[in-house]
């Protein structure tokens, strides 16, 4: 059956979830030293994405709340958490991970609502990826002399982990369950517009009686993330967010002798041969930059089409993002959710508005945009060229790039002609010039003829200004542990 760019032949009832399922409350407070109080900053307001309404009041830290939390997190580590046994340090994140995974449905609808994502999303991976998170790491905790990172693997101490918006649950276990299951003692700074469901995840941690301290959630502005990042209580920080702010962080612990890992921006490219299997290749573009609306630091944002395929890769990936719904995050059917905040959504129309004045081919889908929320219309820009701002600058939104070549090193000059490096995809039928690409690919990661696999087991992380530092598998455990 075909179908034109324009056409829908896919009509949905609508299919929502329950509000009520997240067990919204009106109010959430901090959590330091295994309770819930009151922070001493000036609090701020959760909002919906999807309907500009208020979700919540959350209670914020300031800077005596860091000094708090940080001293909190010293006495857990040095007292409790680095004495006990790895086999009853992974009873407690295991612990962990059954109640993220029995409250999944919980979870997801939260998530959905404070990050406006949609629901069969946060419902399919990013839960059920957060507990497996959890679940993986709580198997090392008790084998990491055999990890192969020395004789005597010793936890660094306190962490300090600043997380951001996009993925908020999952980047918190992301962070946190390493962290732990190396006897590392955490205080978390969840982002400013999303921290619900890590405050639940304290809710979760206070259940499973894990020792006072050893976890701190810390909610507030980048002033808080600041003083963390300052202190000088902590052994270790972990940043994922903006390369802007990874460079500050950088230049504030340079000479501090703590450690450092950084997963920053990305400007990733999807390159597509002309004996890919152009099908499966749209799906995977399609899924590389519009899922979490793009708001994905490895999104393959710039679409690499060999010249002899380009008009009908083009072609049938307008008439497939023609197809997808956006709308109500909750909706079951909904492919695009909301941007997640006024901000992100100025950006996005400054880097397209740039790309029409630079001259690039706009092509947007018909969709249309609810009267509320913030929300953007899948796009795409075709004779799009290497020195435009839409190919060089990171829009972190549901807008695709999309440039030609003819050869494959013509293929990897492009691909490579980024301060990025976080990501890369590749697209053909040949085993031999899968390999042949990605040993020259300056990106942590290299997809063949998939996009945005993710697995607790596999090292995550960039080169260049993507980063330093790999999180997740038996390489992640080595940025917990003291030399």
């Amino acid at each position: 059956m075909s179908s034109s760019p324009t056409e829908n032949p896919w009509e949905y009832a609508p299919a929502p979830e329950s509000r009520d399922i997240a067990n919204l409350k009106p109010s959430y407070r901090m959590f330091v030293d295994g309770e819930f109080v009151e922070g001493n900053g000036a609090g701020l307001k959760t909002i919906n994405p999807a309907t500009e309404e208020v979700l919540a009041e959350v209670s914020t830290a300031d800077s005596s709340d860091v000094d708090t939390a940080v001293r909190a997190a010293r006495r857990a580590q040095e007292k409790v958490w680095r004495k006990m046994p790895g086999t009853e340090r992974a009873k407690y994140i295991f612990r962990i991970a059954r109640m993220i995974a029995e409250r999944s449905r919980e979870l997801a609808v939260l998530e959905s609502l404070d990050n406006g994502k949609p629901i069969k999303e946060s419902r399919d991976s990013d839960i059920p990826t957060a507990a497996a998170h959890f679940f993986y790491h709580a198997g090392w905790a008790d084998k990491l002399d055999y990890a192969g990172l020395g004789p005597d693997p010793r936890p660094l101490g306190v962490a300090g982990q600043i997380i951001p918006w996009n993925f908020p649950l999952l980047m918190a276990a992301w962070k946190i369950a390493p962290a732990l299951a190396c006897g590392n003692t955490v205080v978390l700074k969840p982002a400013e517009t999303t921290p619900l469901t890590a405050l639940v995840l304290a809710e979760i941690c206070q259940q499973a009686e894990l020792p006072p301290g050893v976890l701190n959630i810390l909610p507030g502005d980048g002033t808080v993330g600041s003083e963390l990042v300052a202190h000088g209580g902590l052994d270790k920080v972990a940043f994922t967010g903006s390369t802007e702010v990874g460079k500050l962080i950088q230049r504030t612990l340079a000479g501090t002798g703590r450690r450092l890992t950084l997963e920053l921006g990305g400007k990733a490219a999807n390159v597509v041969f002309d004996d890919a299997p152009i099908d499966q290749a749209v799906e995977g573009i399609v899924n590389g930059i519009f899922f979490n609306q793009g708001h994905v630091c490895c999104a393959g944002s710039r679409l690499l089409v060999q010249e002899s395929v380009a008009e009908e890769v083009l072609h049938k990936l307008r008439a497939r993002i023609a197809t997808l719904r956006l709308g109500d995050p909750l909706d079951k059917n909904t492919d695009i959710g909301a941007i997640n905040s006024a901000e992100q959504l100025a950006k996005i129309r400054e880097l397209t508005a740039a790309g029409d004045t630079e001259g690039a081919s706009r092509w947007t889908s018909p969709c249309p945009l609810p009267d509320k929320g913030f929300f953007f219309a899948p796009t795409v820009f075709a004779d799009v060229q290497q020195s435009m701002r839409i190919a060089r600058e990171e829009i972190f939104g549901p807008v695709l790039s999309v440039l030609t070549f003819r050869t494959p090193d013509e293929a990897v000059t492009k691909a490579n002609n980024t301060p990025y490096g976080l990501s890369a995809g590749i697209w053909t039928d040949k085993g031999s010039r899968i390999l042949w690409l990605a040993n020259r690919m300056r990106a942590g990661v290299v997809w063949a003829n998939t996009f945005n696999r993710f697995d607790p087991t596999a090292p995550f992380g960039g080169y260049q200004e993507s980063g330093f530092g790999r999180e997740g598998g038996r390489a992640g455990l080595e940025a917990y542990l003291d030399d």
